[in-house]
């Protein structure tokens, strides 16, 4: 009767152990999804500052230029 109470404590304790894992493995591919999207949204901004410094240095010479 002891065995089938350590066996039966032995089961409730991995099934507790499983789902935590489990639950962590979810937990860490969302992350890993959302940090792939946010690395992704930093390179399209930074395309775009990129985009709006070059047209600010285009738009500052042809302000130089028709004021001299």
């Amino acid at each position: 009767m002891a065995k089938n109470r350590f066996r039966n404590a032995a089961v409730k304790i991995g099934s507790a152990v499983g789902k935590a894992d489990a639950t962590a493995h979810r937990a860490a591919y969302k992350a890993a999804k959302a940090a792939r999207v946010a690395k992704l949204e930093l390179i399209e901004l930074s395309k775009q500052v990129d985009a709006l410094t070059k047209q600010l240095k285009k738009s500052t010479k042809k302000l130089k230029d028709a004021l001299k």
